[in-house]
């Protein structure tokens, strides 16, 4: 993209009025049609209410039993624990694909009978068994139960892709296992799980309806489109980025993913057995992802439905997703004061069958800062719009940008021969597109680098860091705004340049001509050879075609600009 052949335009050119009016209603045209593609792709999200609160009955956690006379209590730290792996392949029956899984199982030395048991089930990532659960599994096994830990059962699958039925499978054949041992009490073998897991609980549950009771941690009681719609959403406005950037959300999340090959965003995670056994929903007050308002209130609404009256609810302050005080990111990060042992009190008063005397909401009041974005679904004229946009676009920029690199090539071959010119860009045009195309990529490098830094707020926020303060997350966003502006002013300025040269090359006189020339007058050939031959674009093929392919690319950036919304001023 080189300025390999500048002229200047004669003296007779247009004067600044003229080319202004000409500039201005292709101004007008280009603005109101991005405009136009930003609402109509905007996305209705309604935030309403905002910060509810669900008061507790008590801030103290602890939970306590009526207990019979008479009964050992079994306690932490009351038995030494053994530790040992077992092996075991697991299916994945939608493909028939097969991992080996290890699995840590816990015991309590010298227990004597019948023991209860615990089945741990992952949140997100790839947890092993041997860097997962590892406190909190010792722990119960110290009270008396027997706990086992698996590797995650993945398969070929990743975050997004996740199979949760089969996951399902794999951890009720985990539960089946426990129930098998000589040791263990096959009526009282329960799940501790968390986060992600809770969606696989839900499936669990209606697949195993011999489960006796479960803990969990931060449950995603909605589905995930609208799960994590929601934390997206808060989590953006606490790491301080700009209102903007929400609009970048509401798109994202109303992606129909089914075209993707991608079938849990709209799971339904709760049904008449989800929460029809005994239930300990443990939150923390710092919990950044969950829904807690409105998943308590779901959970018991959905128990009581169920006939169960027996869930616990208690939350920590201070602690985060996973009830730990501070960042999990960091190796050793405690877990919330007094949980573990109001975690292994209560499970022990259920496997005991006894009459639970604390209150049954307790510990820091329960808030939730924006409501859960229910009414969110996948839109697929919006998903198929988006994915031709963004791939004819990438195609355009690659195809724009290896005839960039071709023209350079064939520059410095040619520049040895002193042969014509690649491109031979006439009037400026060339300078023009350079300037344009690096102001729009540029612009595009600071749209990614406003995003990436609030995703990686959002992670930080998820695994209970602190944020860096808000910088290019927030000013970023009316900066492009101005910038895209000023580059379709540019842009009008050069089509209402091109129509200037083409003017006074004649080429307007065109329809003229060929009036002229069917009735009887010199030929359209003839007259054309009359015209100024200096080109309006370029002397070669070459660069008409580099400038039209760049043009296209750079237009393709402005509407995905406008389809994220970026064109919606207010």
């Amino acid at each position: 993209m080189s300025q390999e052949v500048e002229r200047s335009l004669p003296a007779s050119g247009w004067s600044r009025v003229r080319r202004l009016m000409t500039s201005l209603p292709v101004f007008i045209i280009l603005m109101g049609l991005l405009a136009s593609v930003s609402h109509l792709t905007a996305v209705p999200w309604k935030y309403e209410p905002v910060d509810q609160n669900f008061p507790t009955l008590t801030p103290d956690t602890a939970v306590t039993f009526d207990w019979p006379a008479g009964v050992d209590r079994d306690a932490v730290g009351q038995y030494q624990v053994e530790s040992r792996h077992q092996e075991l392949s697991v299916e994945r029956p939608a493909t028939g694909e097969r991992q080996r899984i290890r699995i840590l199982i816990r015991t309590p030395q010298a227990a004597s009978g019948h023991r209860p048991a615990v089945v741990f089930m992952h949140g997100a990532g790839y947890g092993t068994c041997d860097n997962s659960f590892g406190d909190v599994a010792r722990t119960l096994a110290s009270a008396g139960f027997v706990t086992a830990v698996l590797d995650k059962p993945v398969w070929s699958t990743n975050d997004a892709d996740r199979d949760y039925p089969a996951s399902a499978k794999a951890y009720e054949r985990v539960a089946n296992l426990l129930r098998d041992r000589a040791d263990v009490d096959a009526s009282k073998v329960g799940i501790y799980a968390t986060s992600e897991s809770t969606w696989i609980a839900a499936m669990l549950l209606t697949m195993d309806h011999r489960i006796a009771f479960q803990i969990l941690l931060s449950p995603m009681v909605y589905s995930p489109r609208h799960a994590m719609g929601f934390f997206v959403a808060q989590d953006f406005a606490i790491a301080g980025a700009n209102q903007g950037y929400q609009s970048v959300v509401r798109r994202l999340f109303s992606t129909d993913a089914s075209l993707l090959g991608l079938n849990n965003l709209d799971i339904d995670p709760t049904d008449r057995n989800t929460y029809a056994i005994p239930t300990l929903l443990a939150y923390g007050a710092k919990d950044v992802m969950t829904a807690q308002v409105e998943g308590v209130q779901r959970v018991l609404s959905q128990a009581h439905a169920s006939g169960n009256e027996n869930v616990t609810v208690r939350s920590y302050p201070v602690s985060n997703h996973v009830l730990r005080l501070g960042d999990e990111a960091r190796t050793g990060t405690p877990l919330a004061d007094h949980y573990q042992q109001d975690m292994v009190d209560w499970a022990v008063g259920q496997v005991h069958g006894l009459h639970q005397t604390s209150p049954s909401v307790g510990g820091a009041t329960i808030h939730q800062s924006i409501a859960v974005p229910t009414d969110l679904r996948g839109r697929r004229s919006l998903t198929v719009y988006m994915l031709v946009l963004h791939l004819l676009t990438l195609v355009l920029l690659l195809a724009s940008l290896v005839m960039a690199l071709v023209a350079g090539l064939m520059k410095l071959f040619r520049l040895r021969r002193r042969k014509d010119p690649v491109l031979g860009f006439s009037h400026g045009f060339g300078g023009t597109l350079v300037t344009i195309t690096g102001t729009t990529l540029a612009t595009l490098v600071l749209f990614g680098a406003g995003l990436g830094q609030v995703i990686m707020a959002v992670v930080r926020l998820g695994w209970g860091g602190v944020p860096d303060q808000a910088g290019v997350s927030y000013w970023s966003w009316p900066v492009i705004q101005v910038v895209c502006a000023l580059v379709i002013w540019a842009w009008s300025r050069t089509f209402a340049r091109m129509v200037e040269v083409a003017s006074l090359r004649g080429l307007d006189r065109l329809p003229d001509q060929v009036r002229t020339s069917k009735a009887g007058g010199p030929s359209l050939r003839q007259q054309m050879r009359s015209m100024d031959p200096r080109p309006v674009l370029a002397s070669t093929r070459f660069g008409v075609a580099l400038f039209t392919v760049t043009t296209l690319a750079m237009f393709g950036v402005l509407l995905i600009f406008a389809f994220w919304g970026l064109f919606i001023y207010q």
